[in-house]
């Protein structure tokens, strides 16, 4: 097996420039040059696209940018020794040592276990220092080669930490699951801190890393013996029941890099306190009523909302620019019945008349292209079509997965898809989706003969749940919410003027209000399911004006931060001035989350006025009308929208009301505003968690 590292992978003492897109960039030439990357610009993407989820700067002075990439040929690591250090987000500064960790798209297991391996060196102190202290390319080549043979590491997935030495009292034991959407780095490396945390506290720790190199469960027996769980995870916990009932601890994976002792000792805490929060999925274990039960239940729903939003975001984007695709291809009638054949579409029609050899001379319609590109746009609008057929079922599903785990999937789909054919739309698919959910999760408890138990999995809660909570939606709330939804849809079709100036407040503010979270999803959603209904024939013109409006706030936020940090730098630190970099291109593709890290820092400046840049641009859209066919993709779609002048200007307007409404904030009531130096710690960021959330790769 091909050298994960060699000697031109690896540049000592290096300037490859002031920030970390430029350090990225020079890295990943290095994988190029090497020929280990078909295209350099690629992978740099898919690298900082992984940097917009969270930073992988880590205690230190260490950073591992990391992705997966489909330019990435052959696993590779290349190493910069940087001089001067470079911020990449981590709690106590800037850092001098970087790896890029590059797997490929479909990376082996055994390149897989490899840079895992790497991963978990980076926590031990004598090899930091060895790489700090090396004095040849060759020398870190032996160094990494080392940490990364085959020899067992002393902390492997669903190993237990070496015992402390004897004491009198029985030693408590915890269960860790720790997972990373990447699955590379960090996983491991939460992993192994928490390991060596309760190692030093005189505590047993098992742990199951959820990683791309595979898992290995915990022994059950394990688990049952367990005081308390702690699941170090940015990304769901593949099948949590396992651990139900137990006192539970839970955080992000760079919580447990950076603070492993805490969470040591909050689970040595829950595991004394009767009303701690347990992992859900056992009745007789549920915890008592506390003073933050509140809190904790608008925590699960919102995490409930957002896991079947997540799921459901990439049916959106798939079969809108599919569809918008055949718009450009076939020509604003493709959508349309055909006349000629009752119950189908021209795409249909097309599709299943004609071939790539057969194609059909000029059909004569105004609107409807023909020949080979006409075929083109058919076939997209069909496949887009059947894409978007799976939009409410896809949110359902992943709502009573969220709740219920594998068991909500069945009965959650089914709902989802009943919810459509009775006309409750997504709004049914919500509800559905939680009934689904609960009446799963509530079938999986009943305790059943030994005779029948193996049949509860595969049949039981599948027939039961569905028959609930489907049954529920056809006989009590597919007919009220169907209702609700047409009288929604006539007053949206009927709104102009000024109330579709209302409108378009509203949604921008929405928009804005939590950039990525529930109202911000709430929003989206609504918006693109009424997309859907105008591109199959069920839906006006004001969805397209719904949908443009949706997507121009949107973009404001990260447009207006970036602007604000090129207009008046020294306002924010080098690490918020290297974030607004990349919001250029991260609001331009209609990416909401790229202004989380400014609001997470400065939430009462930044969030009113991210608010009223959107609802400026909300309602300049709304009122002239701009419509969209597309769901996402920013300014790449302007082929898929009408009044695309319109639609900038509102976006110039709202980006500019924004920063400059920002720039002001941050202004008032700051003694020597502009006096943020330029090699200052980014402390506010320090203490702030990570601003990622699960696929929400490419969200509103």
């Amino acid at each position: 097996m091909p050298a994960l590292i060699t000697t031109d992978l690896v540049a000592l003492d290096a300037d490859l420039g002031a920030d970390k897109g430029a350090v990225v960039r020079r890295l990943a030439e290095l994988v190029a040059g090497a020929g280990r990357a078909t295209d350099a610009d690629a992978l740099q993407s898919d690298v900082l696209a992984r940097e917009a989820q969270a930073a992988t700067g880590l205690p230190g002075g260490i950073a591992i940018p990391h992705c997966r990439s489909a330019a990435v040929t052959e696993a590779s690591l290349a190493f910069a020794r940087l001089s001067p250090k470079v911020d990449f987000g981590a709690p106590d500064g800037p850092a001098d040592l970087a790896f890029l960790i590059a797997a490929p798209a479909h990376g082996d297991a055994d390149h897989l276990t490899l840079l895992t391996a790497l991963a978990r060196a980076l926590v031990r102190p004598e090899f930091v220092a060895s790489l700090r202290s090396a004095s040849s390319a060759q020398e870190i080549v032996r160094l990494v080669e080392e940490v990364v043979s085959p020899a067992p590491e002393p902390a492997t997935a669903g190993a237990t930490a070496a015992p402390a030495p004897a004491a009198p009292a029985a030693r408590k034991s915890i269960v860790v699951v720790s997972a990373c959407p990447t699955g590379i780095a960090h996983t491991y490396m939460a992993a192994d801190k928490l390991v060596a945390a309760g190692e030093a506290a005189g505590v047993d720790v098992h742990v199951e890393t959820q990683g791309s190199s595979g898992a290995t469960p915990l022994d059950p027996a394990v688990i049952r013996a367990a005081d308390a769980a702690i699941f170090a995870v940015d990304v769901g916990v593949r099948d949590q029941g396992r651990f139900a009932g137990k006192p539970l601890v839970q955080s992000g994976t760079k919580r447990a890099i950076n603070e492993p002792d805490a969470m040591i000792r909050e689970a040595l805490a829950a595991a004394d306190d009767p009303g701690a929060r347990r992992v859900p999925g056992s009745a007789a274990e549920a915890p008592a009523a506390t003073s933050g039960g509140g809190a904790r239940t608008g925590t699960e729903i919102r995490r409930w909302l957002l896991t079947g939003v997540s799921y459901m975001i990439p049916f959106v984007a798939a079969g809108g620019l599919l569809i918008a695709l055949g718009f450009l291809f076939g020509g604003y009638q493709i959508v349309n019945g055909n006349p000629d054949v009752e119950g189908q579409s021209y795409a249909l029609s097309w599709v299943l008349n004609n071939s790539f050899f057969d194609l059909p001379s000029a059909s004569g319609i105004e609107g409807l292209n023909d020949g080979f590109l006409g075929y083109l746009g058919a076939v997209c609008t069909v496949l887009g079509q059947a894409a978007f057929g799976f939009l409410v079922p896809a949110l359902a599903g992943y709502i009573a997965f969220a709740i219920a785990d594998r068991p909500g999937i069945v009965p959650g789909f089914v709902v989802g898809a009943v919810s459509v054919t009775v006309g409750a739309g997504f709004i049914g698919g919500l509800i559905g989706g939680i009934i689904a959910g609960f009446a799963a999760l509530w079938i999986s408890r009943w305790k059943l003969p030994t005779g029948v138990r193996g049949l509860q999995p595969v049949v039981i809660i599948p027939l039961l749940a569905t028959l609930i909570s489907s049954g529920l939606m056809v006989v009590v709330l597919g007919r009220p919410l169907a209702a609700a939804l047409e009288g929604l849809g006539n007053w949206l079709n009927g709104l102009t003027g000024s109330a579709a100036i209302l409108l378009g407040i509203i949604l921008g503010l929405m928009m804005c209000f939590d950039l990525g979270g529930p109202v911000n999803k709430a929003a989206y959603v609504f918006a693109t399911t009424g997309l859907t209904a105008a591109v199959t024939g069920d839906g006006g013109q004001q969805e397209l004006v719904i949908m443009a409006t949706v997507m121009a706030a949107g973009m404001v936020p990260p447009l207006a931060m970036a602007l604000s940090t090129a207009v008046r730098p020294r306002l924010y630190t080098p690490a918020e001035r290297d974030n607004g970099k990349a919001a250029w291109l991260l609001g331009a593709s209609f990416i909401s989350e790229g202004a989380i890290p400014f609001a997470a820092a400065d939430p009462l400046r930044v969030i009113p006025s991210m608010m009223l840049g959107g609802a400026t641009t909300g309602a300049i859209v709304a009122a002239s009308g701009v419509e969209l066919r597309a769901p996402h993709g920013g300014i790449f779609v302007f082929f898929a929208m009408t009044g695309v002048w319109m639609f900038l200007l509102a976006l110039v307007v709202g980006t500019v009301v924004g920063a400059l409404a920002v720039t002001v904030l941050k202004t008032i009531g700051r003694r020597g505003a502009e006096v943020v130096p330029e090699d200052a710690v980014d402390l506010e960021h320090a203490h702030t968690p990570a601003h990622a959330t699960p696929a929400r790769a490419a969200s509103t």
